[in-house]
């Protein structure tokens, strides 16, 4: 019978995710019961430039903080009761290069998995993204925000992407999506076209970043819910409405988006460090979700803090 290199692929990529889901099975039940909730959304860097270096143009004076290793980030996090995180490939620091959050993985597999990052303008994206999947990279950001103005009008409309969204719908890979309000409706359009491919929309699309809460932004969003695979993050709010704690102006936007897509599509993020600076602290973020909002029964934070985040990153 002739070698069909493809089946050879298949099998590792099986193999590899086989062996994640084992990782993960033999640690879960551990860190739910002592902390049970999952930070979706989270960035890390080290100080040490040298062993893992900066994209091109950046410098150790452009850390801000100049260090944020997953041992400070879960210091703040265990405190809240936060025993797992999803670790997010921070664009401007390392772009490609997502070396930390896989070194990060491989030294706590129970605690991490990645959203990490690939060039859709690169040859074979989604090669790139199954190579990773093993590795604890269950997720890609994919953002206009790398890339020069010109582009960003058709920054998902590239040969690459299309790629990486079909890869998703077989990988279970997500693509979340760093956008802006006005990339909604194309973000539709992408939704519509690869049916399958898991979705999250990260900060809520950054509805209120310039401060106000528009109802037509808000109806854009929830529009998503009609796509049984799209999902959103309830995070950020360092950056959105007043930008301050108790962030109670963004309750009715959640509200909005529970009546929408249910809270199995909804999961809390802290994004942190941006979320500890200045007057914001972690605390804050996740008792917005944790403590503050009445009308969530026992089960809908249990899935907005941890379920969610778990089925679409943790494979668990």
């Amino acid at each position: 019978m002739p070698h069909d290199p493809s089946v050879t692929r298949r099998a590792v990529l099986a193999a590899g995710t086989a062996a994640l889901g084992a990782v993960i099975t033999r640690h879960a039940s551990a860190a739910d019961e002592e902390r049970p909730w999952i930070d979706a959304h989270s960035h890390i860097w080290p100080a040490e430039v040298d062993k893992f270096p900066l994209a091109r143009g950046q410098t150790k004076k452009d850390l801000d903080p100049p260090s944020f290793t997953d041992d400070e980030l879960m210091k703040l996090a265990r405190p809240e009761g936060v025993g797992r995180v999803v670790l997010i490939q921070h664009s401007g620091y390392h772009l490609w290069d997502n070396s930390y959050l896989l070194d990060a993985v491989k030294r706590h597999p129970k605690l991490f998995r990645v959203q990490g990052m690939v060039d859709d303008h690169e040859k074979e994206p989604g090669a790139a993204m199954k190579k990773l999947l093993p590795l604890g990279v269950t997720g890609f950001r994919i953002t206009p925000f790398v890339r020069t103005k010109d582009e960003q009008p058709k920054w998902l409309d590239t040969p690459g992407m299309a790629e990486m969204w079909k890869t998703g719908a077989k990988t279970r890979q997500a693509m979340c999506l760093l956008i802006n309000p006005s990339d909604l409706p194309a973000t539709d359009a992408m939704c519509e076209k690869h049916p399958d491919t898991p979705v999250v929309i990260d900060h809520f699309a950054r509805i209120g970043a310039d401060g106000e809460i528009r109802d037509a932004d808000v109806a854009a969003l929830c529009k998503l819910a009609r796509h049984k695979h799209a999902h959103v993050k309830v995070s950020a709010f360092y950056a959105l409405g007043k930008k301050q704690p108790p962030h109670d102006e963004l309750v009715p936007m959640v509200r909005r988006l529970l009546d929408a897509f249910g809270p199995k599509r909804l999961m809390w993020a802290s994004d942190a460090p941006y979320q500890v600076q200045g007057v914001n602290t972690y605390k804050a973020s996740i008792a917005l979700v944790r403590d503050r909002m009445d009308f969530l029964s026992k089960q809908d934070r249990a899935w907005l803090l941890a379920k969610t985040a778990e089925a679409v990153y943790f494979y668990a």
